[in-house]
């Protein structure tokens, strides 16, 4: 298929306040000359903002990213998830057209849309509030015929009851996606024959739907203030690459202050089923310090994982010798450590050292201590 540009564009694109943020700490996972490399997760999330990739988005992000615009351009005409044309304000359905789906009556919904939406794809309904294209294997045959609506899978799916989703998604509603007959996950659709006893305990919805569920953000437009804001930082499910190991020297540029794009960084929530709850901004508050560690012993600070040597002997620099100091810590105080870590900026929220502290502090074992900074705990 040919990918061009839309003949309409924006006069201009920025990054909203949080998505900058949110943008750079994306870019300081990558060492010093290496900055290109974040061009799909910033392509994307410039794409999230606006509902689809314009070029002055394309051009925006190039220049964050030191590139020349004809090499961010070959990335967004590449990849087909990137949308050149203007999608619907509501939603953007994609159906799947292959062959499982195919066969199961991806046709008949495709003929939904053409009826409800536009006769041609990539092409809005005439209220904008919709548009439609055909893809290619989505992955989730066993479930077929299914659509892609916004971030969601929607499986098992007829015309009756594609139509009865896009006028629920008009009416402002946001069905809970997977399965439309009741399927757990991909079972037989008459039920499970075997295995029957691990049905037991099991959450309400299988993992990704009840992710999906819990985050709410299927349509949504990502400007960083109505759903949660993932930052790289955060150690959150949204960048799978681990953090530095304790002792271990910081790329350069790692971090965000936040005096440069107006958002502090504060810890990361409490999670669950690896969900994060919506993340607030906060000001900066200075914590309390002390000049010299109580009883002239500090507790030993790298127990807290993600803390080596030298990120110990900053924290003593900046007064904080004990577990019960950093455990203290609230929402302010957090931002104003994480933006006075020299070189490590926003290490507090990204390896939850508040979390860890008092984990530590109640008697916890150094490992389970890791595991709570890794996310895992």
């Amino acid at each position: 298929m040919l990918r061009r540009l839309s003949h309409t564009q924006p006069d201009s694109f920025a990054f909203t306040p949080a998505n900058l943020a949110w943008a750079k700490g994306q870019i300081s996972k990558y060492p010093e000359g290496r900055q290109a490399s974040a061009i799909i997760p910033l392509l994307f999330r410039a794409q999230e903002q606006e509902g689809w990739l314009s070029k002055p988005a394309i051009e925006y992000v190039a220049d964050m990213l030191g590139m020349a615009y004809i090499r961010a351009l070959e990335v967004a005409t590449f990849y087909f998830m990137f949308q050149l044309q203007p999608t619907g304000t509501v939603a953007h359905i994609q159906i799947c057209g292959t062959t499982s789906c195919m066969i199961c009556g991806a046709e008949d919904l495709i003929a939904v849309c053409k009826e409800l939406i536009s006769a041609h794809p990539h092409v809005p309904s005439a209220d904008g509030r919709f548009s439609w294209e055909e893809v290619e294997c989505l992955g989730a045959c066993a479930n077929a015929p299914m659509a892609q609506i916004g971030k969601d899978y929607y499986e098992d799916l007829t015309a009756a009851k594609l139509r009865e989703l896009i006028g629920r998604f008009s009416a402002g509603e946001v069905p809970v996606p997977g399965s439309q007959i009741g399927r757990y996950a991909a079972e037989p659709a008459t039920g499970l024959t075997s295995l029957t006893e691990f049905d037991s305990g099991r959450t309400q919805y299988n993992a990704s739907v009840q992710r999906a569920v819990d985050v709410g953000d299927g349509v949504k437009r990502i400007d960083g203030t109505e759903v949660p804001l993932r930052m790289p930082w955060q150690g959150q499910p949204e960048t799978p690459e681990q953090p530095a190991e304790p002792g271990e020297e910081p790329q350069p540029g790692a971090g965000i202050p936040a005096d440069e794009t107006g958002v502090t960084v504060q810890e990361a929530p409490a999670v669950s089923m690896g969900v994060p709850d919506p993340v607030a901004t906060v000001e900066a508050k200075q914590p309390q310090s002390l000049d010299a560690p109580r009883g002239g012993a500090a507790d030993d600070l790298k127990q807290i994982w993600g803390i080596g040597p030298k990120l110990a002997a900053l924290c003593h620099k900046l007064g904080f010798f004990h577990f019960d100091q950093i455990a203290a810590w609230t929402a302010e105080e957090i931002a104003w450590v994480d933006a006075h870590l020299e070189g490590f900026k926003g290490r507090v929220s990204r390896d939850r050292w508040v979390a860890q502290a008092r984990h530590l502090i109640a008697g916890g074992s150094v490992a389970e201590a890791e595991k709570i900074g890794r996310g895992e705990g």
